[in-house]
C-alpha cells in the first residue's frame, strides 16, 4: 500500500494551503504534520529535510519535497492535471503565476500592522477588479469552454477558484461584474472532489487568525 503524502506546516493556510487544494482536487488523502513549535522546525532543519531552510514540505514518494512551485508542479504532473502537451502546460503556468502575486497579497496581509491592513486590503481589491479577475473572464469568453484549458479540469482551475473563494472572504460581492467568473465558480465547486473539500471538516483552512500568526511568528522568529 503506497503511504499517503505527508504534510508539514503551521496549521493554518498560507503557501501550504494550494499544496492541500490540489491534492483534494486529485482526490488523493493526506496526512499533516502541525508545526506548533520552534524544536519541531528545528529538527526538521537539523534532520536535512529543508533543502533551503523554508517550508512547506510535503513527504511523498520517497522524497522530501520542497518550494511551492515544484510541489504543485510534480502534483499537477502527477495527478494529470498538467494539460496533454507543452503548449497546455505553458497557459496553465501563466494562469497559474497569475494568480500568485495577489494570493500572497492575501496571505502576508494577516501579518501587516494593524494601521496599513485597512490599505492593504484596498489595493488587493483594485488589483483584484482592474487586473486579475478582467484578465480571466476574458479568458472565458474568448474560448468558450468550461475550464480554461483544453476544455479539461487543470491546476489552472484549481487555484483559481482557490483565489476567488479567497476573495469573497474579504468582499462577497467581488464577483458581481464578472458572470463568467460567476459561472465558472459554481461549475468548479461543484466537481465532487472539490465539493468534497468546500464542506466542513475537510482539511481545508480557515481564514487565518491572530493565533496563527502568533505561531508562524513564534517558529520562524520574526
Amino acid at each position: 500500500m503506497t503511504a499517503k503524502p505527508k504534510l508539514y506546516y503551521f496549521c493554518g493556510r498560507g503557501r501550504m494551503e494550494s499544496i492541500r487544494w490540489l491534492l483534494a482536487a486529485a482526490g488523493v488523502e493526506f496526512e499533516e504534520e502541525f508545526l506548533e513549535k520552534r524544536e519541531q522546525y528545528e529538527k526538521l532543519e537539523k534532520d536535512g529535510c529543508l533543502l533551503f531552510g523554508q517550508v512547506p514540505l510535503v513527504e511523498m514518494d520517497g522524497m522530501m519535497l520542497t518550494q511551492t512551485r515544484a510541489i504543485l508542479s510534480y502534483l499537477a504532473a502527477k495527478y494529470n492535471l498538467y494539460g496533454k502537451d507543452l503548449k497546455e502546460r505553458v497557459r496553465i503556468d501563466m494562469y497559474v503565476d497569475g494568480t500568485l502575486d495577489l494570493m500572497l497579497m492575501i496571505m502576508l496581509a494577516p501579518f501587516k500592522p494593524p494601521k496599513e491592513k485597512e490599505e492593504n486590503f484596498a489595493l488587493i481589491m483594485k488589483k483584484a477588479k482592474t487586473r486579475y479577475l478582467p484578465a480571466f473572464e476574458k479568458i472565458l469568453k474568448d474560448h468558450r469552454e468550461d475550464f480554461l484549458v483544453g476544455n479539461k479540469f487543470s491546476w489552472a482551475d484549481v487555484q483559481l477558484l482557490e483565489a476567488i473563494l479567497m476573495l469573497e472572504e474579504l468582499n462577497a460581492s467581488v464577483l458581481s461584474d464578472f458572470p463568467l467568473l460567476k459561472a465558472f465558480k459554481t461549475r468548479i465547486s461543484n466537481i465532487p472532489t472539490i465539493k468534497k473539500f468546500l464542506q466542513p471538516g475537510s482539511q481545508r483552512k480557515l481564514h487565518p487568525d491572530q493565533h496563527y500568526v502568533d505561531v508562524v511568528r513564534h517558529i520562524l522568529q520574526f
